[in-house]
């Protein structure tokens, strides 16, 4: 076999987790709370067909084509508006807005752009494995933040900021990346509080904020909270949106919110690694938010999302409740409840015997940079059908025991 002169980003590599496990979904009789793969069911299809077939008669002289690295001037306009009326965000300009192919292809970008092999930056532990595997290219100087029920624990955000300044080093810090809404994978929401307590400590040292917000539209229950960007605005955080969780993931359509500074040089980047975001995609989204209410629209997958999530934490309890140092969390809205188990549970190692017996789960220590997280493990409720939830969790229930049995634990 041939030996290729691999770069050492090259070398460093390795597959996803979830991408190998989605290889696994088609086994027949295999149930996955794997992937957060939406339910096809959600997607509006039959309106998408419908503008699509408008923008291909009418409008092929630029959906068909090249376009801008910056994006559709049409999905941008129309994107500010979905921002302006439903999260309260005024005063932005198409110099604002970056489309990307994703919200990963934006993590990859800003990965290149603001971090160098010796800068550091905050994640939270456990933390989202798409900017895992970005930020981890170009740096493996994380730093890990402790997530609890409120999301982000600032007190220790806090303590490391004022230790990195004192050493001299608070200069290397590049950012603190967040999900505040429905945190990938472990579901909790940063409350306003400590929302704006880390844009306190960021204006103190002068550092980016980056807000990834793909499930800020999936809200369940509760009240919704201010986003950080429009609490502190361009100057201080860039936020990332997504339509692959609230129109169709197939489209592959990511927006970075910034500062036109920011997003200048991250256009010149996107330009060497893919030279613009699909035109057909981008035309048909704009004219799609043009001709209908997203957010009205997006009120029967909320209420098919709630009812799954309902059911599975209901499972979880009636399955899990008599496994002593057994717990999960209670999102109220995305698509993911991060479920841990007593000490000594190694999920990675139980994924063998959970794939024996029929379900899929991802494991801890894959949201985690630098190792850990090994007794917890994430469920996605957002693709399985709701009497797949309710044998999923009585199969996971049963690997559990077998596992626990098997090495003593139990």
């Amino acid at each position: 076999m041939k030996e290729f002169k691999f770069s050492k980003i090259g070398q460093k590599l390795t597959s996803s987790i979830i991408r190998e496990l989605l290889k696994d979904v088609n086994i027949p009789g295999m149930i996955s709370f794997g992937g957060g793969v939406p339910d096809p069911k959600t997607f509006p299809r039959y309106k998408l067909s419908e503008v699509t077939k408008e923008v291909l008669e009418n409008e092929f002289s630029f959906s068909l084509q090249y376009g801008p690295t910056e994006g559709d001037a049409i999905l941008k306009k129309s994107y500010i508006n979905f921002l302006r009326k439903n999260e309260g965000i005024e005063g932005l300009t198409e110099d604002n807005l970056l489309i990307t192919v994703g919200s990963q292809s934006a993590l990859y970008l800003l990965s290149t752009t603001l971090l160098d092999s010796d800068s550091k930056y905050f994640v939270s532990k456990p933390v989202y494995l798409g900017a895992a595997s970005a930020f981890s290219m170009n740096s493996m100087n994380h730093i890990d933040l402790p997530l609890t029920e409120d999301g982000i624990n600032t007190d220790f955000l806090e303590e490391k900021l004022l230790e990195l300044d004192e050493n001299g080093e608070i200069s290397k810090v590049r950012f603190i990346y967040v999900i505040p809404n429905f945190h990938n994978p472990a579901g909790v929401t940063l409350n306003l509080e400590r929302r704006k307590k880390i844009i306190e400590l960021a204006e103190k040292y002068d550092l980016l904020i980056i807000e990834d917000d793909p499930y800020g539209d999936l809200r369940y229950e509760g009240e919704g909270v201010p986003s950080m960007f429009k609490l502190a605005g361009k100057d201080r955080v860039v936020m990332l949106k997504t339509f692959s969780k609230i129109l169709s993931p197939g489209m592959r359509l990511g927006f970075v919110i910034g500062h036109e500074t920011l997003l200048r040089k991250l256009v010149l980047a996107k330009q060497a690694v893919d030279l613009c975001t699909p035109s057909l995609t981008q035309r048909i989204a704009g004219r799609f938010l043009e001709k209908y209410d997203l957010k009205e629209l997006l009120k029967p997958t909320i209420d098919i999302y709630r009812r799954k999530k309902d059911l599975m934490l209901k499972e979880l309890e009636e399955n899990f409740a008599d496994i002593k140092g057994t717990y999960w969390t209670r999102p109220q809205g995305g698509l993911f409840i991060w479920l841990t188990l007593p000490e000594g549970f190694d999920t990675m190692e139980m994924m063998d015997l959970g794939k024996k017996n029929g379900i899929l789960f991802i494991p801890g220590t894959a949201f985690s940079i630098s190792g850990g997280c090994d007794n917890s493990m994430r469920l996605s409720f957002c693709l399985p059908s709701e009497e797949d939830i309710v044998e999923g969790v009585r199969r996971l229930k049963k690997t559990v025991v077998e596992y626990g049995k098997e090495k003593g634990l139990l």
